[in-house]
């Protein structure tokens, strides 16, 4: 079987296979994409992806079993220790002229300082809150298809409900898209980065599975649930309404 066959049928790109087969785990997005390709990759050409995924995970993910080198610290010497009272006295000393330079701003800020000017304030007008968008019209999701576009690269996969059959799994870049079946009957999706994954129900682009990066399982694909947690999804914040004009600056007093 070729590396071209293996990628068709893993939906692995062929780059990530050829770093499987070179052991440049590096090369890899992360560890759990290498543990998850490497177990697709061994299940397609008839090997034990369980147990391979097994030990590439402890080959490079365990923790480092190196212990710590203890460290040594000289004893001081007691001749080398300065006496309490000269400690005392260097800190004492350190008030004192904390003290008067706290003494001499306070006079010289005194007596640069200008009279003050009286600024007439001007009172803005009441400021009107911006309407919230109105929430959009319901959609009609049943039997729409569901189609996902990944605006960057994404892990996923696909299944038949929690631990049923996998219908999909691979990576998918920036421009990729892919159609659930029409057959699935209920389709869960689980993924690490669900912000670069939009769901489009018929041609209705309900945004990204989550606004961040995190890790989701059994997340429901079916079109009336995407079209739920779209509706459900609290709005945006509506933008400020523009500030007054700030009063023009005053000239300060001729001297005399």
């Amino acid at each position: 079987m070729s590396l071209d066959d293996v990628a068709s049928r893993t939906r692995i790109p062929i780059r990530h296979l050829q770093h499987i087969e070179r052991e440049e785990w590096d090369a890899l997005p992360a560890t759990t994409y290498a543990v998850g390709f490497t177990r697709s990759y061994a299940n397609a050409i008839g090997l034990d992806g369980a147990a391979l995924a097994r030990n590439l995970r402890e080959h490079i993910g365990g923790p480092s079993m190196r212990a710590a080198a203890p460290e040594y610290y000289a004893q001081a010497d007691p001749a080398r220790v300065p006496p309490k009272s000269l400690v005392f006295a260097a800190i004492f000393l350190a008030i004192l002229v904390a003290a008067y330079l706290v003494w001499r701003s306070t006079l010289d800020d005194g007596a640069g300082r200008a009279p003050p000017v009286e600024v007439p304030v001007t009172q803005a007008p009441p400021q009107q809150a911006a309407p919230h968008p109105a929430a959009p019209p319901p959609l009609a999701a049943a039997g729409q298809p569901v189609t996902l576009v990944a605006t960057g690269d994404a892990w996923l996969r696909i299944s038949e409900g929690p631990g049923g059959a996998t219908i999909f799994m691979g990576t998918m870049a920036a421009g990729d898209r892919y159609q659930v079946p029409a057959t699935a009957q209920h389709p869960v999706i689980h993924t690490g980065r669900p912000q670069n994954l939009h769901a489009l129900v018929g041609a209705t682009d309900l945004g990204p599975l989550l606004p961040t990066e995190q890790t989701i399982q059994n997340v429901s694909l079916k079109p009336e649930d995407l079209a739920a947690r779209a509706r459900a999804a609290p709005p945006a914040p509506a933008a400020p309404a523009p500030a007054a004009p700030a009063p023009p600056p005053v000239a300060p007093p001729q001297g005399q």
